[in-house]
């Protein structure tokens, strides 16, 4: 029998674990729900295992490299270590270590199928909950599929079914040229995996800025990865004999592969959750929130329901917030001007605040910023890996302070820092071109595109 909770959390992905976990250790009575694995995505199916592909894959790339800097080096390329980490990592998909943690802050955990029943009341499996305080949705998003005609007479992957892949496929064709399909994409590829990548947006990142989506497309290139954008896929059908696919494109051309992995993104269903129960549209996209991320009276939402950014660390940042609010706590109001966004392909691709169409659009009089990563001296010495970074910075004229930034590069997600900082703050473009920054370094690459600035 679970004693009447004071707060109920629905979903124990990181935002939900966040808010459940800091309540629980201020005393309040939590009950967390979760349906599949306590941690979420993350952990299990996303960054975690995701960037141990990603590691062991750059690790095969820099073996190549070797010829251009040292010496002579070869590599022959094994799945299983790599499998055999993913499975370490997630214990085999068990999350008994994340519910054991979260019970021993003081929380109550059930595993179940949750329905708003009503303000502040919960049911799970025909059992109902009335939580004193409130409810946290924090229930997160599932892989989108695309309206492609015949995808669902066909096996295809997503994300998850690529993490837990035992053996690599000799040929993919993905669905997608954002950071999931990507990073994916030239993983597999540097295993051995064929790869054509099909992206309806004019550039590969389409959220990101176009000068990293051709500088991304020219790296596939170059590794042999086929990438076609803005085209779409109009049908999918099986190959006859091999079980593979075959993908007609809207250009009236064809990809075919051994598999088909769908990577056009991420969606939240809030109908199957009873959100209507407490007052909110169950065909919205997202819950929408203040910037205390309250959703209505004894209602919060956390993490990439809220349609804020589908990021771990969004999750965790909107959690703190919550928690603070939920327990009557002094805490700033949520403030989504400096969200950084990284995605681990070889190289990197950082960016944070707003792209330069996304400024101009807002009405913001623009002046931007370019600089190469090889043409800096750290670039230069780097050498093979480098040779097709960009940096670039979005400035608001008037304000003289950056709006937005990003930097393609080796370690571009640290070298992000300082503009997450700068943005946050509102630095003065003046201030940072004033900085010492350490030679030779990538982040002092960004001088060349503050000069830009003027």
């Amino acid at each position: 029998m679970v004693e009447q909770p004071e707060l109920v959390v629905i979903g124990m992905g990181v935002g939900g674990e966040e808010v459940a976990g800091r309540a629980a250790e201020a005393g309040m009575r939590v009950l967390g729900i979760e349906r599949k694995l306590v941690g979420g995505e993350c952990p299990y199916w996303g960054c975690i295992p995701s960037k141990m592909m990603v590691r062991a894959a750059n690790a095969l790339a820099e073996t190549g490299r070797v010829a251009r800097l040292a010496g002579r080096a070869t590599a022959e390329p094994s799945w299983a270590p790599v499998a055999a980490r993913v499975r370490e990592a997630t214990s085999n998909w068990d999350d008994q270590i994340a519910v054991e943690r979260f019970e021993g802050k003081g929380g109550t955990f059930l595993r179940g199928q949750a329905r708003i029943a009503g303000p502040r009341a919960v049911e799970v499996d025909g059992e109902r909950f009335e939580a004193t305080r409130g409810i946290v949705i924090a229930t997160g998003g599932e892989p989108s599929r695309p309206p492609v005609d015949g995808l669902n007479e066909v096996a295809f992957w997503t994300n998850r079914d690529a993490i837990e892949a035992t053996e690599l496929p000799r040929s993919l064709v993905v669905l997608g040229a954002g950071p999931i399909g990507l990073e994916l994409a030239q993983a597999f590829h540097r295993f051995g995996t064929e790869v054509i990548m099909v992206e309806v947006s004019g550039h590969a990142l389409p959220a990101d800025e176009p000068e990293n989506g051709e500088a991304i497309a020219e790296v596939l290139r170059e590794e042999g990865i086929v990438l076609h954008t803005g085209v779409s896929a109009k049908s999918v059908r099986p190959r006859p004999g091999d079980g593979g696919v075959v993908v007609e494109l809207s250009d009236g051309t064809r990809a075919e592969g051994e598999r088909l992995l769908v990577a056009t993104g991420r969606h939240s269903d809030l109908s199957s959750l009873g959100v209507d129960a407490a007052g909110l549209d169950p065909g919205a996209r997202a819950v929408e929130v203040d910037e205390h991320l309250r959703a209505g009276p004894g209602l919060w939402s956390v993490g990439d329901v809220t349609g804020k950014g589908a990021f771990t660390h969004m999750a965790v940042y909107q959690g703190r917030i919550a928690a603070a609010d939920v327990l009557g706590r002094d805490h700033q109001p949520a403030d989504y001007s400096a969200v950084p966004r990284v995605t681990f392909t070889d190289p990197e691709i950082a960016g944070v605040g707003l792209t330069e169409a996304m400024a101009r659009e807002a009405g913001h009089r623009v002046r931007t910023g370019v600089a190469t990563t090889a043409s800096s001296t750290r670039g230069w010495i780097h050498g093979p890996g480098a040779e097709h970074g960009v940096a670039k910075l979005v400035a608001d004229a008037d304000r003289g302070v950056l709006l937005g930034g990003s930097v393609m590069g080796p370690s571009a997600g640290e070298v992000i820092g300082l503009l997450v900082l700068a943005i946050r703050q509102r630095v003065p473009v003046a201030a940072l071109r004033e900085l010492i920054y350490p030679y030779p370094t990538f982040v002092r690459g960004l001088e060349d595109a503050l000069r830009q600035l003027g």
